[in-house]
């Protein structure tokens, strides 16, 4: 199902939905059982680093793909945080019904130019496109909360390009491994109400409960969410094998991880339902 459906669902109701990164086939396993558990839609998400860390886009897309053809909840397969257009159209070409085209470290004009292309190459496989404004830090371990995305040049640039999804920066940042992100709520609100698409926050592994929940409220309707889980399966790997250290089988240590995860996706899809 494209994500462009799943988000307009959510912005109908005035929740938000979920969008979890695949790194291991046990994740996209996780994600999914995890919908499934909570009844609510999902989106995948597979980044370029992670294409890169699997070595080629096939193997890792074709079986997250397969997970999603066979999930009962509405899924969408994302590609996330793509700088590489040629990427682009081979994970179009392969089944990808959402792409998200990275042009945040280019001057506005640049990304506005390069966004426009991406949107009539994403619109013409008919998939969804999410891009990114006001670039949201953290890419390379760098903590930036002063950066934010002006409301005036958010509604330009979608009037511009034509894009489906917009990633702002309103105070959150990649990679954070500690959730105490200070969001700007009045400026999403700001945003929301001038925008004619709905917003997509990034980096919200450092954002507290409570925190998105007043994001969902002040309008994001779409949350991404991966460093949170990786600490979650990796947690889980730990525990197991410091309690046995003779243990050597993965799927017993893996298969655990993989259930923590899929816990804490049912959890998470719940909160950002706001229930």
């Amino acid at each position: 199902m494209s994500s462009l459906d799943i988000v307009l669902g959510a912005n109908k109701s005035g929740t938000a939905v979920g969008a979890f990164n695949v790194i291991l086939l046990e994740h996209a396993e996780a994600i999914i059982a995890g919908a499934q558990s909570a009844k609510l839609p999902v989106i995948l998400q597979i980044s370029q680093n992670a294409v890169k860390y699997h070595g080629a886009l096939e193997p890792i897309s074709l079986a997250t793909l397969a997970c999603a053809a066979a999930a009962t909840v509405p899924t969408s397969v994302h590609l996330d945080h793509a700088e590489d257009t040629e990427l682009i159209r081979r994970a179009l070409d392969l089944g990808y019904d959402s792409i998200m085209y990275d042009g945040s470290k280019l001057d506005f004009a640049e990304n506005v130019k390069t966004s426009q292309e991406m949107t009539i190459l994403a619109h013409s496989y008919g998939a969804t496109i999410e891009v990114e404004l006001g670039e949201i830090g953290g890419k390379d371990g760098v903590h930036a909360p002063g950066i934010r995305t002006s409301p005036a040049a958010a509604k330009s640039f979608v009037d511009e390009t034509g894009v489906d999804l917009l990633a702002v920066a309103v105070g959150s940042s990649h990679a954070m491994t500690s959730r105490d992100a200070e969001l700007d709520f009045g400026l999403i609100a700001q945003i929301h109400s001038v925008v004619p698409v709905p917003l997509v926050l990034h980096g919200s592994s450092g954002v507290s409960d409570l925190d998105l929940q007043s994001a969902v409220r002040a309008g994001m309707r779409k949350i991404n969410i991966a460093t949170h889980l990786n600490h979650v399966f990796t947690d889980a790997v730990r525990s197991i094998l410091a309690d046995d250290s003779k243990m050597v089988d993965p799927r017993k240590y893996i298969g655990s991880a993989r259930t923590e995860v899929a816990s804490e996706i049912t959890r998470l899809l719940q909160l950002l339902n706001l229930g």
